[in-house]
């Protein structure tokens, strides 16, 4: 419960927003794998450890749970709790300024390009048929409010990080906001600014977010994961795919990823070594 409604606590900045034509109305997006190809976090890590918050180590860990994430297209829990558990416990001692900054620059080098086109497009038509679009994620909020921003959204809401006087403490503030946590934010933001959930959409690429998508009259699954497909073709949900022409190639490209991946964690255990040997 915590989670949520931090979450949607986060979410109150919106009151301050004008009234949209359609107050009643609202949309839902999950961000990995359906706003956004591939994990946020990850490319949000990747971009810090450029900028020396955290050790080769940790980034070659955070990268074999991204190539599992794109090669499979399936979250798994374990990994989730892992890796967004751990990118935020390297912020820590880091500013919420310092951290926002950042995550401008890191959206524009490494999560810009990877924006479906054809998600970015279902969520313009929500606010142009005057409708609020929230993000929902398990990311940070500080990640996912920047991505909202850019995207033109309404807001985010997303995991959130504990912080003293502006100085993160390596905490969350409840639990990770994922699976039923998401619905649980959804519902007390639904409460605070009267929408009714039955007129509402969201959408997602994982079964995770079940929850999330039962609680709408307008599921959507898009680009899903086996369990999802079957569950939206079962009640007649819509399904996008915007994976088409490298789905016949991904089998192929299986092996070779996670060759690679593998290969780099091996070649940044072999740096870690050299360094310490230096050291």
């Amino acid at each position: 419960m915590l989670a949520g409604e931090a979450a949607a606590a986060a979410a109150e900045v919106e009151n301050a927003l004008s009234t949209p034509s359609d107050s009643a109305a609202a949309a839902f997006f999950d961000v990995d794998n359906t706003v956004m190809q591939g994990a946020s976090i990850f490319h949000l890590a990747r971009g810090l450890h450029r900028r020396k918050f955290f050790s080769t180590r940790d980034i070659a860990s955070a990268a074999w749970k991204q190539a599992y994430f794109r090669i499979v297209g399936v979250e798994d829990p374990e990994h989730v709790a892992q890796a967004r558990s751990s990118a935020l416990s390297f912020i820590a001692g880091h500013t919420t300024t310092e951290l926002e900054e950042l995550g401008e620059e890191i959206f524009d080098e490494a999560m810009a390009h990877r924006i479906w086109p054809g998600t970015r497009a279902l969520a313009q038509l929500h606010l142009d048929e005057g409708q609020r679009v929230w993000l929902v994620t398990a990311a940070p909020i500080e990640i996912a409010s920047i991505i909202a921003r850019r995207l033109g959204l309404t807001g985010a809401m997303g995991t959130v990080a504990e912080h003293v006087d502006g100085v993160y403490t390596g905490q969350l503030v409840g639990d990770l906001l994922h699976g039923p946590a998401k619905a649980e934010a959804i519902r007390a933001l639904a409460e605070r600014e009267g929408l009714d959930l039955a007129l509402c959409s969201a959408y997602s690429d994982s079964s995770n977010d079940l929850p999330m998508l039962s609680m709408v009259g307008d599921p959507c699954a898009i680009n899903p994961d086996a369990r999802l497909r079957a569950h939206a073709r079962a009640h007649g949900w819509r399904i996008h795919d915007y994976r088409t022409g490298r789905k016949a190639a991904r089998a192929g490209l299986m092996a070779a990823a996670v060759a690679g991946a593998v290969s780099g964690a091996v070649a940044a255990g072999v740096s870690v070594k050299a360094h310490r040997k230096l050291s």
